[in-house]
């Protein structure tokens, strides 16, 4: 197993758009905190399943690069758009002065039928590339422990490299608990021919029930000993929160001294959970 090549390391925070106004005050609040503790290098927010928050995503991305003057990266999915609609989006990120851009399949509510132009990931990372060249430095995703609907990991990094070479310029991994898991992708990758920085995506760990149900929808495995003792602490969520501060820092720590080329945090909204493992953590 091998390290990744030095990198500048960078570090970058992740929202998803609120529903309410309440919570989109909340949200400029803790991006303000984020901005004054971390000095991330963007901020991304999410984009719902088909499309659901487009207007949300748009919402909260001009308005969080407006309150911190920080760059934001909008997450755009593919299914269940048209060529059309992608590109009004897109033109309206390119005139608010976004040049970051999260580029993602997507996945189409349950109970509709997709009318897309796109089936696959890269197919939109070529459309942006065609049509906006260097306009957007574009992210795509990456499985470390495989995509949970590739049929082999072989088959998954084939779709990593078309995405790629497509033009992505860089990646961000779902999230993991097990290092290795990390720099064997990475070693894979590079005996691909694949050359960009991919960043670790790191979840913080606060709320086991919570953390269990999402990555076993999500594909992201939680290591045996890991779910015993969580489960172990039961309803003490003091001590489930205090020992996944520990265990996640621990972990940021050893990606980073290896030579992961920076640290993207799955903030959830909260500051908390994510200040704690950077306050652990930080140069």
């Amino acid at each position: 197993m091998q390290t990744q090549k030095k990198l500048e390391q960078h570090f970058s925070c992740e929202f998803f758009p609120p529903k309410t106004e309440q919570g989109m005050d909340k949200l400029f609040a803790t991006a303000e905190t984020l901005k004054n503790e971390i000095n991330p290098e963007f901020f991304s927010v999410t984009f719902g399943a088909g499309g659901s928050t487009r207007e949300t995503t748009y919402n909260a991305v001009t308005k969080i690069k407006q309150n911190t003057g920080c760059d934001v990266a909008p997450h755009l999915s593919c299914i269940g758009s048209s060529k059309q609609q992608l590109t009004e989006i897109l033109d309206s990120y390119k005139a608010q002065g976004i040049n970051r851009i999260v580029t993602l399949r997507g996945d189409m509510p349950s109970g509709t039928v997709s009318q897309s132009d796109f089936n696959h990931a890269n197919e939109l990372v070529s459309f942006i590339r065609e049509n906006y060249n260097a306009q957007f430095h574009l992210e795509v995703a990456a499985y470390p422990e495989v995509h949970p609907q590739a049929e082999t990991a072989t088959e998954d990094l084939l779709n990593f490299k078309k995405k790629v070479e497509a033009g992505a310029d860089s990646a961000i991994t779902q999230y993991f608990y097990n290092v290795d898991s990390y720099f064997y992708f990475i070693d894979s990758c590079e005996k691909a021919g694949l050359d960009l920085p991919i960043v670790p995506g790191i979840m913080p760990i606060t709320n086991y029930s919570n953390l269990a149900r999402f990555s076993d929808m999500c594909g992201a495995d939680i290591p045996q000993w890991l779910r015993r003792k969580l489960t172990a602490y039961g309803d003490d969520t003091d001590s489930i929160k205090d020992f996944g501060a520990d265990f996640v820092s621990a972990m940021c720590q050893k990606l980073l001294a290896m030579g992961a080329p920076g640290l993207h945090f799955y903030s959830m909204n909260q500051t908390e959970a994510t200040l704690r493992i950077w306050n652990n953590i930080k140069p």
